[in-house]
């Protein structure tokens, strides 16, 4: 018994000791550089970068694959299907960063959501364009066809002001591409079904014609120079898609290289290579918060 007694005792000493030296340990565990932001950030901690597939992802995993090792950086793409998650997930830290949009979207996004995401760096452009399987020409769109269109408000406002300049339909004066179905002076007889960007290329079928944006376009296997029956414009679009932070976030030293290195000579190449048909279009440089 006095034996059983003293291991008991032995026993609940060590316990404690563990307890004790676990419970000094805590604060260290909680206070480690990964958790930094901005300019302090831990410069060898994996970066997460959400993205739509494509070409946003595709361009993100050519980085990550061939360039990033050799400039010290752990990247992690993160794939998300719709435009509102790669946001949410950034302005609350669970990724570090996002690249899918343009700056009108992420203007409209902010206010809407009251977020604080910036843009970083300026890498592509994907002209929008206007897909039909019922129709070989944008003359035969008119009294009685419907046209599906993005249902955000910078997109629907892009497709409005695509399908304006060449003359389907009649804007008001002065609305450009901050139009709504609102704003239309002349419809001429067309109807309009508005659906989220990337669920309109599954219903191209149920419409006589759609405005999709390019990266949706290519991942529904559509070739915006051929299968377009109108392209947007890339000279002068001021929808280049960019790589995005929460602001403070601007200087992570790991940001600051996945910018410069989304703007190489090497990532050019790829694009141009990789998107020959002309669906996205390099368009390097700084961006406009």
């Amino acid at each position: 018994m006095r034996t059983t007694l003293k291991l008991t005792a032995a026993v609940a000493a060590a316990a404690a000791l563990t307890l004790g030296l676990s419970a000094c340990s805590a604060p260290s565990d909680t206070s480690s550089s990964s958790t930094k932001k901005g300019k302090d950030a831990d410069p060898a901690a994996k970066l997460i970068i959400a993205a739509s597939p494509t070409p946003h992802s595709v361009i993100l995993e050519y980085v990550r694959d061939h360039l990033a090792k050799d400039a010290g950086l752990k990247l992690e793409v993160k794939q998300y299907n719709d435009y509102n998650a790669p946001n949410t997930t950034v302005q609350n830290g669970e990724v570090d960063g996002n690249f899918f949009q343009h700056k009108p979207y992420l203007d409209d996004f902010n206010k809407k959501n009251k977020t604080d995401i910036v843009p970083v760096v300026n890498v592509e452009i994907e002209p929008l364009g206007l897909y039909s399987k019922k129709v070989k020409k944008v003359s035969d769109l008119g009294e009685g066809s419907t046209i599906a269109v993005p249902n955000d408000a910078t997109n629907e406002g892009r497709a409005l002001k695509l399908l304006a300049d060449n003359k389907v339909i009649e804007l008001k004066d002065g609305v450009g591409a901050s139009a709504t179905l609102k704003d239309i002076k002349d419809d001429k007889g067309v109807k309009f079904t508005e659906i989220e960007a990337a669920q309109i290329p599954p219903r191209l079928d149920d419409v006589d014609a759609a405005i999709i944006n390019g990266n949706f376009a290519i991942g529904a296997k559509l070739n915006p120079a051929k299968d377009s029956l109108v392209l947007e414009k890339a000279d002068g679009n001021p929808y280049a898609n960019f790589l995005a932070v929460k602001r403070g976030n601007e200087q992570d030293p790991r940001i600051v290289k996945l910018a410069k290195l989304l703007n190489s000579d090497e990532v050019k190449k790829f694009i141009e290579e990789k998107f020959s048909n002309g669906a996205v279009i390099p368009a390097f440089g700084p961006a406009k918060s």
